[in-house]
Formats: C-alpha cells, sequence, structure tokens
C-alpha cells in the first residue's frame, strides 16, 4: 500500500494542473489578506465592519478552490485521452493494469489527496493568519486553534468531495464548472436558504459553521457541522466507489 500510495503521490506531483491548484490554495489568500488591509482597516474604523474575528477566515474559504482543483485532477486525468492518434487511450487503462483492486487504488488516491491537501490548508491557514494579525494589530483577536483546525477540515472534506463527484461523472470539466459556479457565481445552496432553513445543511455551505461567525440567522453547533459535512462526503465516496466498481473503467 505505502508503494501504491508513493506512486499516486508522484502521479498528482507531476500534473500541472495539480500545481495551479496548489498555487491558487497556498498564495491568494495571504495575497488577498494585504490587498484588502487599507479598504478592511477603514471599515473597522468607521464602524462597518462587524466580524473582524472573520478576517483571515473569509480569505481562507475563497481560496478552498485550489483544494477542489487538486480533487477532481486526482480523478480526471486517469480519464484524459494521452493521445491525439488514440483518443481512447487514457491513464485508467494503465492503471487497472497495474492496480486492479480498485477499492485500494480509491482508498490510495484519496489517502494522497488528504495529505496534500491537509499540508496545503494548514501551512495556508496559518501564513493568512500572521499575514492579518501583522496588517490589523488589535483589532484582530488572536487566533483560535479550533477555528483553525474547521477551516482545514472543511478544505479537505471539499477536496474529497470535489473527488468523489469526479469519479461519479468521469469528467473533471464537468464537476469543476459545477462547484465553481455554485460556490463564486450563483450559490444555489445560499438561495435555498432564503426559502429553508434546512439549506443550511447542505454540503457547500455547512462546513462554513466550523470557522465563521456571519453566517446569516442559522446556527449550527461546528461539531455538528463537521459531522454533517463528512457524512456528505462519505455518502459520495460509498456511491462513488460502488460506480467505479462496476463500471470497466
Amino acid at each position: 500500500m505505502v508503494n501504491l500510495i508513493r506512486a499516486e503521490l508522484a502521479k498528482l506531483l507531476g500534473l500541472p494542473t495539480a500545481w495551479i491548484g496548489l498555487a491558487v490554495g497556498s498564495v491568494v489568500a495571504p495575497l488577498l489578506a494585504v490587498l484588502n488591509a487599507g479598504a478592511v482597516r477603514a471599515a473597522i474604523a468607521a464602524g462597518r465592519y462587524e466580524f473582524s474575528a472573520d478576517l483571515a477566515y473569509s480569505s481562507i474559504q475563497i481560496v478552498m478552490l485550489g483544494g477542489l482543483i487538486l480533487g477532481v485532477v486526482t480523478v480526471s486525468s486517469e480519464y484524459t485521452p494521452t493521445s491525439d492518434d488514440a483518443p481512447g487511450a487514457r491513464q485508467i487503462t494503465t492503471t487497472l493494469l497495474a492496480e486492479p483492486r480498485r477499492c485500494r487504488l480509491l482508498a490510495a488516491k484519496a489517502i494522497v489527496l488528504v495529505l496534500v491537501v491537509a499540508v496545503q490548508g494548514t501551512v495556508t491557514a496559518v501564513v493568512t493568519l500572521l499575514v492579518v494579525e501583522h496588517e490589523h494589530g488589535g483589532t484582530y483577536p488572536p487566533a483560535e486553534p479550533a477555528r483553525v483546525a474547521g477551516a482545514v477540515l472543511e478544505w479537505v472534506l471539499l477536496s474529497l468531495l470535489a473527488y468523489a463527484l469526479t469519479l461519479i461523472f468521469r469528467n473533471g470539466i464537468v464537476t469543476l464548472t459545477l462547484l465553481v459556479v455554485n460556490s463564486g457565481v450563483v450559490s444555489v445552496s445560499w438561495l435555498l436558504m432564503k426559502v429553508t432553513p434546512l439549506a443550511a445543511y447542505l454540503p457547500d455551505v455547512v462546513g462554513k459553521h466550523m470557522y465563521l461567525s456571519d453566517l446569516g440567522d442559522v446556527r449550527i453547533h461546528p461539531v455538528v457541522a463537521g459531522a454533517v459535512l463528512l457524512g456528505w462526503v462519505v455518502g459520495l465516496l460509498v456511491l462513488a466507489a460502488r460506480l467505479f466498481e462496476r463500471r470497466e473503467a
């Protein structure tokens, strides 16, 4: 299993798209904290910034897109044609020849994804918190380890969610489009929350209750939020694994 994990790690880190995900997830949050510092200081001074405790975490949640990209390319790279001359030839064929035990293969990919995203999320969260502390000093409350852990946990779980959805659709473009549009353009979940508070338990919303304060009228305990998001991820991973087992490739 260790050799398989090493092989999957080398495969993931050898993908140019994966490095885009790493760059987006690692650089953008601290950069946003620096670029927005002046406007945020003015808003705090004028009393227009109520939730200063969310300063760093608001930047962190934006760049979780990096984790989503990693979750998608972990699978989509297997289904990308390996040659223009043979559009039906895909990496997944070779991968399954090398490791025919499909559940073991999926587990190795998931372990690699969790390790990479956990390291990325932890480093980015710590650096962003330090930048915000430097920029805003006494106006920013000290970092809370539980909130940092909640942000990193959501980052990891959302990457696994993207991983599961890509396995289900077998198409990275479809999965990434759905996730990006829903998280950055028109969030169906946030719209549904105007209709029913139950929409707060949808996977792209519930995890934010682990570390953000400003989430409207619905309040979910961080532990409950983490358990609900974990339930979504486990359910989708089980479905994805069953489909992967039954398909030819």
